[in-house]
C-alpha cells in the first residue's frame, strides 16, 4: 500500500498545533509561578501573555504567507496592482462589475485588519525589548559570571527584608537567621539609637524640609509597624545590626558594597528599577542552576 505523504500546508499546520500547545504549556507554568494574591504581578502576568501569543499569531502568519506567496491573502496585501497584471483579467473583472467590486472591498478591507494586527503585534514585541526586558537581561548576564541568579522575591512592600532574610536563610550560622518581622523590628530599633546617623538623610519629599524628631519617629515607626518599601538607609542599619556587609547588584550602574567594616561574606541583593512594571524592587539571589536536559522535559 502507498504510503501517504503531508502537504507542505499539512505540516506546516501540524507544526502551529504543537506551538500552540507548547505556549499553553508554558503560560500554564507562567501561571503557577505567580501567587494569586499578588494583584499587581498577576496584572503583569496577563500583559506579558498577551505579548507572547501576539508574538506567535504573527510568526504563524507569516509562515503560511510565505508557504502560499500566490494565495488570496497574498493578493490581499499587494492589493489591486495583483489585478492589473492581465489585461484579459481586468476585461473579465469589468464583464462582472459587482462581484469584482464587492470582492475588492472584502480583500481591501481584511488587508488593513491584518496590517493593523501587525502593527499592533510589532508594538508588543517592542515592548518586550523596553527597559524592563533590557534590565532583566543585563542583570542575567552579571549574575551567571558569578554563577548566581535571580531568585524572585514578592513585591509587597517588604521585598529589601525579605530578601534578606532569604540570604540569611542561606548561611550555615543558625544565630542570624532573623525572621522579617525581626529585620525590621532591629532596624527601627537601631535608627532610633542612632538618630544621628539617619536624621540628617532624611528630608520631605515635597518640601526638602529636613525631619523633625517627631517625623523620624514617625518614620521609624513605619518601618518597624508597616510594609514600607525599605532603602540604603535602612540597608546601613541593617550591615550594623547584623554585622555583616551587604552588596546590592545593579543592572546600569556600579555595585554597592554597605559595611565594608565588616570583615564576612557579604549578603547579595539585587535591586531592580524596572521590576514587575511597578518600579524599584530587591531581589536575591542563588547558586546558577544547570539548564534543563531537553531529553527530560
Amino acid at each position: 500500500m502507498e504510503e501517504d505523504i503531508d502537504t507542505p500546508e499539512e505540516l506546516l499546520a501540524k507544526q502551529h498545533r504543537r506551538e500552540k500547545k507548547d505556549l499553553q504549556a508554558k503560560i500554564q507554568g507562567m501561571k503557577n509561578a505567580v501567587p494569586k494574591n499578588d494583584k499587581k504581578r498577576r496584572k503583569q502576568l496577563t500583559e506579558d501573555i498577551s505579548k507572547l501569543e501576539a508574538e506567535l499569531t504573527k510568526k504563524q502568519e507569516e509562515e503560511v504567507l510565505q508557504l502560499r506567496p500566490t494565495g488570496d491573502t497574498q493578493e490581499a496585501v499587494n492589493g489591486v496592482a495583483c489585478l492589473a497584471v492581465d489585461d484579459d483579467q481586468e476585461k473579465a473583472d469589468e464583464r462582472q462589475p459587482r462581484v469584482t467590486k464587492a470582492q475588492k472591498r472584502r480583500d481591501k478591507k481584511a488587508a488593513q485588519e491584518k496590517e493593523r494586527e501587525s502593527r499592533i503585534a510589532e508594538a508588543e514585541v517592542d515592548n518586550l525589548q523596553g527597559v524592563r526586558h533590557q534590565e532583566g537581561l543585563k542583570l542575567t548576564q552579571k549574575l551567571s559570571q558569578r554563577q548566581l541568579q535571580i531568585k524572585e522575591i514578592a513585591s509587597d512592600g517588604h521585598c529589601m527584608y525579605r530578601a534578606v532574610e532569604d540570604q540569611l536563610a542561606r548561611r550555615a550560622s543558625v544565630r542570624l537567621i532573623l525572621s522579617l518581622k525581626a529585620l525590621r523590628s532591629r532596624t527601627a530599633e537601631h535608627m532610633r539609637g542612632h538618630a544621628d546617623d539617619f536624621l540628617p538623610f532624611l528630608t520631605h519629599p515635597n518640601t526638602g524640609d529636613m525631619y523633625s524628631t517627631e517625623d523620624f519617629e514617625k518614620y521609624c515607626n513605619e518601618v518597624d509597624h508597616t510594609a514600607a518599601w525599605g532603602g540604603q538607609l535602612e540597608l546601613r542599619a541593617l550591615t550594623e545590626v547584623l554585622k555583616l556587609p551587604i552588596e546590592v547588584i545593579q543592572a546600569d550602574a556600579s555595585d554597592i558594597k554597605i559595611g565594608e567594616e565588616y570583615d564576612s561574606a557579604p549578603i547579595t541583593l539585587v535591586y531592580m528599577r524596572h521590576a514587575y512594571g511597578l518600579g524599584e524592587h530587591y531581589n536575591s539571589v542563588e547558586r546558577l542552576k544547570e539548564p534543563a536536559n531537553e531529553e527530560d522535559s
